[in-house]
């Protein structure tokens, strides 16, 4: 009996464990059949002496060799029912896994159990991380971003913005995902200059930390006790509660006075209509209060202008295209 139990321990191919780990989680932070696989593992491996992993694994009182075997050898090293847990560096080993795949095709050697164990994982935004240390490298080593400042990319934030403006009136999704990218990289290509600053330095994170109070705050039918069913519910918290933090004595104050003609008129006349005011248009003629008049009116039926000259312009456009082909 003995014997046979030996003879099958002797013949048993082992396992080998593929442990993988998110850079955009703190390093420690594995799950619990991770730290399982690793506590009664027979061999830890680790081919990268500086993984950010390698500290907490030894100070949780784990051996963890620094080893790059070849998959023959991995494969030898779980001879006899043994586990090995093989920490993967970055790139995922590559090399080792095709090399354990050739093996296992080629149909002449007993392969050990191969389990891919993922040990931490990204979280929803995650790649945001990679943004925020992409633009440090960025501001740091490339002579143009290094010099930039606020005031020199306004201008790229407004191209910015209409270039999205534009995906979306085209419909275009990608494009739509690619001009999203283009505008946040303006929020954290701003953040960046702005740790700079050597009296009122803000991170990044100081940017979000602020949009999320400011989110939290302005939907308390969400985050706290007050109800809304409708969509006008919902704006009347919103303009309640963006009221009370700025305390305006003006419904003009908050409104870019740079923004297009249209866009101010109807934003204007959107102010004054929420806040039942009765403001008479000035009374004077010329071509400006005509397109202030229309702008007002588009705004009290619930049309945009701006989109709506725009979408004029994109037929004018089409035909001047047409007639140039005729």
């Amino acid at each position: 009996m003995n014997t046979t139990t030996a003879t099958t321990s002797e013949a048993d191919p082992g396992r080998i464990v593929l442990l993988t780990t998110s850079h955009r989680v703190a390093p420690g932070l594995l799950s619990w059949p991770a730290w399982q696989a690793l506590r009664t593992a027979d061999r830890v491996l680790c081919a990268d002496g500086a993984h950010p992993q390698l500290p907490y694994l030894r100070e949780a009182g784990m051996t963890v060799d620094e080893a790059a075997p070849s998959a023959g050898e991995l494969v030898d090293a779980c001879a006899g029912g043994r586990t090995v847990v093989v920490v993967a560096t970055g790139e995922g080993e590559p090399a080792l896994t095709d090399g354990l795949a050739r093996l296992a095709g080629s149909g002449r050697v007993s392969m050990p159990e191969l389990e891919l164990l993922p040990a931490s994982y990204d979280l929803p935004g995650a790649r945001l991380l990679d943004l925020v240390q992409v633009m440090d490298r960025i501001r740091a080593e490339c002579p143009w971003s290094s010099r930039q400042t606020h005031e020199g990319l306004a201008k790229y934030g407004i191209e910015e913005a209409y270039e999205l403006v534009e995906a979306i009136e085209d419909g275009d999704r990608e494009e739509l995902r690619e001009e999203l990218g283009d505008v946040l990289l303006q929020v954290v290509f701003h953040a960046r200059i702005a740790e700079e600053d050597p009296e009122e330095p803000f991170s990044v994170d100081d940017v979000a930390g602020t949009i999320v109070t400011k989110l939290i705050h302005r939907h308390p039918h969400v985050f706290g006790e007050e109800t809304a069913a409708t969509p006008e519910e919902v704006k009347e918290h919103w303009l309640r509660t963006k009221a009370e933090e700025k305390r305006r004595t003006s419904v003009t104050e908050g409104i870019p006075l740079g923004q297009p003609g249209l866009a101010l008129a109807a934003k204007l006349a959107s102010r004054v209509r929420t806040a039942g005011l009765d403001v008479p248009l000035p009374n004077t003629r010329g071509f400006g209060y005509e397109l202030l008049a229309l702008a007002v009116r588009a705004e009290a039926e619930g049309v945009d202008p701006e989109a709506a000259l725009r979408a004029a312009a994109r037929t004018y456009r089409d035909a001047i295209m047409k007639t140039e082909g005729a």
